[in-house]
């Protein structure tokens, strides 16, 4: 039986965002993921796919916005330190904000919504690291304040949990923080070329 999403059911739509029209967040693409204890599955081939479409946006004029985590000095999300520091192949440009958070969902605590509001698109293009945690969060909060999320899953990886004595595997858990946003929160593209 063909599954229905909610977005089907109260009548949201599923086209993509246009990256012209919309704010680029690029979430927590730190070097906290690229290696150690957080290290994800895939986060090469999810970084390759982020500098695309970063590339992508700043050719099309888009607003991008920079977040990170700030974990406190001395953790992996030592923003002081080179752990976690943005990774270079999707370092800021001159003029690109940066948002330093401490919560999953990027607007909590932040001046993100007042930024995506400034750059006068309802729609925002999300990627980044965890897809589980704080992209499906940080969509989950644009949604909530009226943005509509397109999200870009290869520029998105999470790592392998455990569940109730089950292990999942890294590629599991990515891909049910995806059906989770796609059922509500956002529409999900596969590639920065799927973006209008």
């Amino acid at each position: 039986m063909p599954t229905t999403t909610l977005r089907t059911v109260i009548g949201l739509g599923q086209e993509p965002a246009v990256l012209a029209d919309s704010t680029l967040i690029l979430i927590d693409y730190q070097n906290t993921y690229v290696g150690g204890v957080l290290e994800l599955d895939g986060w090469r081939q999810a970084l390759d796919a982020g500098a695309d479409l970063l590339a992508r946006a700043r050719e099309a004029g888009a607003t991008v916005i920079h977040v990170i985590n700030d974990g406190g000095e001395g953790s992996p999300y030592d923003i002081r330190a080179e752990i976690g520091r943005i990774h270079p192949s999707v370092a800021p440009a001159e003029g690109e904000r940066v948002v330093v958070k401490q919560a999953p969902d990027s607007f909590v605590g932040t001046d993100l919504g007042e930024l995506v509001d400034a750059a006068g698109h309802r729609d925002v293009v999300i990627a980044g690291f965890m897809t589980h945690m704080c992209v499906a969060f940080t969509t989950a909060g644009a949604f909530l304040r009226g943005d509509r999320p397109t999200v870009v899953a290869s520029a998105c990886a999470s790592r392998p949990l455990e569940s109730g004595g089950t292990e999942l595997s890294a590629a599991q858990v990515h891909r049910g923080a995806l059906a989770t946003i796609g059922d509500l929160y956002g529409v999900v593209v596969e590639t920065p070329a799927d973006l209008g």
